[in-house]
């Protein structure tokens, strides 16, 4: 199991690496809005990559002091891009900025939360709605043209399975080595999906 796991894992990495490439590469023909999904993805290849060198690199191996790093920027940067898309006042982006900025003031200066984690299941769930939402304005307004409509919907799909995979994996108590490997195998595979959306997106944009 711990090989597929690294398999699933690489794997990650270089869909990760081709989405950047093909994203960067289109980034001239998007418009405002759906430029925002570029910088969702470079903030993620970001930290992949903090996460790959410190250990890999420079054998350093506890790299959780990133974690709240990581739930405060992917919350502001996803929440900021269906804010947007709903045409929403920006004074709501700039309560998800204070929202962000807050939990990690709080996190890195006084360790609260203790757990960390119950932060990110809020913030998923934030995002769960939120890209929900948005996902039925965008199909029932079939007249307009939406180019990230599958990347919406595989937003939508990773964090609502994401949550159920948080929630499981807090109910048991002692994870064995296999059943860790298994919970991260699948949640890597859901990334993969997740990548291959945008993949696939960018690769059929146009002007």
């Amino acid at each position: 199991m711990a090989d597929l796991y690294k398999a699933i894992l690489f794997l990650n990495y270089g869909l990760l690496l081709s989405v950047i490439l093909l994203g960067a590469a289109k980034y001239r023909i998007l418009n405002s809005k759906e430029k925002r999904y570029f910088h969702c993805i470079a903030f993620l290849f970001f930290i992949e990559l903090i996460n790959f060198v410190l250990p890999y690199v420079l054998r350093l191996n506890d790299t959780s002091f990133l974690y709240p790093f990581y739930i405060a920027g992917e919350f502001f940067l996803l929440t900021s891009l269906f804010i947007r898309k709903l045409n929403w006042p920006s004074y709501i982006q700039v309560i998800s900025a204070v929202l962000a900025a807050g939990f990690m003031i709080m996190k890195y200066g006084f360790n609260w939360p203790e757990n960390a984690d119950l932060a990110k299941g809020i913030s998923n769930i934030i995002i769960i709605c939120l890209s929900g939402y948005t996902l039925i304005r965008e199909i029932k307004n079939a007249s307009t043209q939406e180019r990230f409509l599958w990347v919406d919907a595989s937003i939508f799909f990773y964090y609502s399975v994401s949550v159920f995979i948080f929630i499981l994996q807090h109910q048991i108590a002692n994870l064995s080595e296999n059943d860790y490997y298994t919970i991260f195998s699948a949640n890597n595979i859901l990334s993969s999906i997740l990548y291959c959306s945008f993949l696939y997106t960018f690769i059929r944009l146009k002007k």
